[in-house]
C-alpha cells in the first residue's frame, strides 16, 4: 500500500510539473507588442529565421546571402537559419513550440496555418503598426536598406496575408498552377492547343490517348505506360473546380460548405476517367513531370513554382536521362468550365513574426522580413522557380524586365517553361483567388483533397461508386478531418491549435497514470480487508 501511494506522489508531481508547460498551449501569452521608439545598435540581437526548402541548393544560397547582407547592414543582429523539406514541418513544430514559448522570429507560412497561431493570445504579431511607422515602417527612413514602400507590394497579395481582420504576414512569393502538356503528343492525336483549355478538352485528349495497338503498346507513344492526365494537388483540383462551378467551399466565418451535390458530380466525373486509367494523382502515381519528361503524360498539372521539373530540357528530374523523350511543352493555365471568365488558386509563401517579450528582438524580426522583400532578394529568388515577385519594386525594375525578356536564350536560368510559368501568373493575377482563412481551413484544404484522392482509389480497387459510397466517403471525411462541430463545425468561435503538442500529450497521459496508480491502490486495500490483513 505504501508503495502504491509513493508511486501515485511521484506521478502527481510529474503532473505539476508539467502542468505550466502544458498550460502555455493556446494560453494568455504575452503581453501585445508595441513598437520601440528606436532600434537599439550598441546591443546583440539573435533572431531565428524557418523557411522552407526543396533541396534546391540555388534557393539555399539565396537565402544565406539574404541574411548576410542583411547582417551587414545591422552587424549587430545574427539571424540562424534553419531550413524544413515540408510546410507541414514547419507547422507542427510551430504548434509545439507555441506550447513552449520557443518559437521562432520568423517564420515561411501560409495563412491558414497563421489562423491556428493566433487562436494563441500575442503569438504572432500584427504587422499594421509595424508598417506604418515612419522610421521603421515598409521604407522607412530609419530602414538602412532600399526596403519597397507600403505601396509598392502587390495590393492583392498584401490583402491575402490578412487573417482575422489583422495584417497578420507579408507575402514572400505567389505562385499559381499551370498545366505543362506535351504538344507533340496532343497533335498526333489529331487535336490543337486551345489559349484556354477546358475540362472537356482535357478529358476527351485523355480518353484518346488510352487506344493500344495490336501489341499491347499505346499508340500515341508507342509505349506500354501512358498516364493521359496527372494531378500534382488534388486539394487544389477540387478548389478550383468549385469555384469555377459557382459552388460551396466554406464561407469566411468558416462554414463547411464542401460536401455538396456539385463536388459529388466532379467525383463522378473523376471516377469515370480514373476507371479507364485516363486520370491520376501524385500520390497514386507519382510526380507528374516525370511522365511527362518520359513521354507518358500528355497533361501535367504542378504549381508554376515546379516548372523547372517540366520538359525535355526540365534542369531538374528524378528519372534517367536515357528515358528523357523530346518534346515541346506547352503552359497553359488550368482547365475551365467557363473560359469567359477563368479562376485559379493563388498560392505561395508569406512571411509572419511571432511575439517575444524583447520588443527590440522583434523589430530586428521585422527588418529582416522587410529585407526579403528588398529587390535583390525577390528576383533572384523568383529566378528560380515559376514564381513571381510579390513587389511593384521587383516586377518593374529593369533587371526583372530583362530577365523575362530572355526567355528560352538558354536552358537554366532562363529555361523557357520555367519563364512561361511566371508570365501566365503576371497575365493572371486578376483571375486568381484563395480560399477563406479561419482557424481549420487547413483541415478543410485536406479534406477537399482527400475526396478525390478517396474516390480515385476506391475505383482502382475495384469498388463502386454509387451514392451509397458518396454518402459514406462524405460522412467519413467529415469525421476523419473534424468537419461535424468538433475543432471546426461551422467553426466560428471555436479554437483549434491543431495537434496536441507533446507536453500536453505527455500531461493527458500523466493524468491516466495517476488515476490507474489511486485505482489499483483502493482495489488492494479492498482485497487486504477482505482478507484480514489490514
Amino acid at each position: 500500500m505504501k508503495k502504491a501511494l509513493a508511486c501515485f506522489a511521484a506521478l502527481l508531481a510529474a503532473v505539476l510539473l508539467i502542468v505550466p508547460l502544458a498550460a502555455c498551449h493556446g494560453s494568455k501569452g504575452m503581453p501585445a507588442f508595441t513598437v520601440p521608439e528606436g532600434f537599439d545598435t550598441s546591443r546583440d540581437i539573435e533572431i531565428t529565421f524557418w523557411a522552407k526548402n526543396d533541396t534546391n541548393k540555388t534557393q539555399v544560397d539565396i537565402y544565406k546571402k539574404a541574411i548576410a547582407d542583411f547582417e551587414s547592414y545591422y552587424p549587430n543582429v545574427k539571424v540562424n537559419l534553419r531550413l524544413y523539406t515540408d510546410y507541414g514541418k514547419i507547422y507542427n513544430d510551430v504548434i509545439t513550440n507555441i506550447a513552449t514559448g520557443t518559437t521562432p522570429n520568423v517564420c515561411i507560412t501560409y495563412p491558414d496555418h497563421i489562423a491556428t497561431y493566433i487562436t494563441g493570445d500575442n503569438v504572432v504579431v500584427p504587422l499594421e503598426e509595424l508598417m506604418d511607422d515612419p522610421e521603421y515602417g515598409l521604407g522607412g527612413m530609419a530602414v538602412k536598406f532600399d526596403a519597397p514602400k507600403k505601396d509598392e507590394v502587390v495590393p492583392k497579395y498584401l490583402s491575402e496575408c490578412v487573417v482575422a481582420g489583422r495584417q497578420y504576414a507579408l507575402p514572400f512569393m505567389r505562385s499559381t498552377e499551370a498545366c505543362y502538356i506535351n504538344r507533340d503528343l496532343v497533335e498526333k492525336l489529331g487535336y490543337e492547343i486551345p489559349e484556354v483549355l477546358t475540362w472537356d478538352f482535357v478529358w476527351e485528349v485523355s480518353e484518346a490517348a488510352m487506344k493500344k495497338d495490336a501489341n499491347g503498346d499505346f499508340e500515341v507513344n508507342g509505349q506500354k505506360v501512358m498516364i493521359p492526365f496527372i494531378y500534382k494537388s488534388t486539394d487544389n483540383m477540387m478548389i478550383q473546380m468549385l469555384r469555377q462551378k459557382n459552388a460551396g467551399y466554406s464561407t469566411e466565418e468558416g462554414e463547411i460548405l464542401l460536401f455538396n451535390d456539385t463536388a459529388k458530380q466532379l467525383l463522378y466525373t473523376v471516377a469515370e476517367h480514373v476507371k479507364t486509367r485516363a486520370f491520376s494523382t501524385f500520390k497514386i502515381t507519382s510526380y507528374p513531370g516525370n511522365f511527362l519528361n518520359a513521354g507518358q503524360c500528355v497533361f501535367a498539372i504542378d504549381s508554376t513554382a515546379g516548372a523547372t521539373w517540366m520538359g525535355s530540357d526540365a534542369t531538374h528530374h528524378d528519372i534517367a536521362s536515357d528515358k528523357v523523350v523530346r518534346f515541346e511543352t506547352v503552359v497553359r493555365p488550368i482547365p475551365q468550365f467557363d473560359t469567359e471568365h477563368p479562376q485559379m488558386i493563388s498560392q505561395g509563401p508569406s512571411v509572419c513574426i511571432f511575439n517575444k517579450r524583447d520588443g527590440q528582438e522583434v523589430l530586428a524580426s521585422w527588418l529582416f522580413t522587410q529585407f526579403l522583400l528588398t529587390n535583390s532578394v525577390q528576383i533572384a529568388y523568383s529566378s528560380t522557380e515559376g514564381y513571381v515577385p510579390v513587389t511593384l519594386k521587383a516586377q518593374g525594375s529593369y533587371e526583372y524586365t530583362e530577365y523575362l525578356s530572355l526567355e528560352g536564350a538558354d536552358n537554366d536560368l532562363h529555361y523557357s517553361v520555367k519563364i512561361q510559368a511566371a508570365k501566365l501568373l503576371l497575365e493572371n493575377v486578376d483571375n486568381t483567388f484563395i480560399t477563406p482563412v479561419f482557424n481549420g481551413s487547413a483541415s478543410l484544404r485536406d479534406a477537399a483533397g482527400s475526396l478525390i484522392e478517396s474516390t480515385a482509389k476506391a475505383v482502382r480497387y475495384g469498388q463502386t461508386v454509387d451514392e451509397a459510397f458518396m454518402a459514406k466517403l462524405f460522412s467519413e471525411t467529415t469525421s476523419l478531418y473534424r468537419l461535424d462541430g468538433g475543432s471546426i463545425g461551422g467553426a466560428v468561435g471555436k479554437k483549434d491549435l491543431g495537434a496536441l503538442p507533446g507536453t500536453a500529450k505527455l500531461l493527458l497521459i500523466l493524468l491516466a497514470a495517476a488515476w490507474a496508480a489511486i485505482g489499483a491502490a483502493f482495489i488492494a486495500r479492498l482485497v487486504k480487508k477482505r482478507g484480514g490483513k489490514e
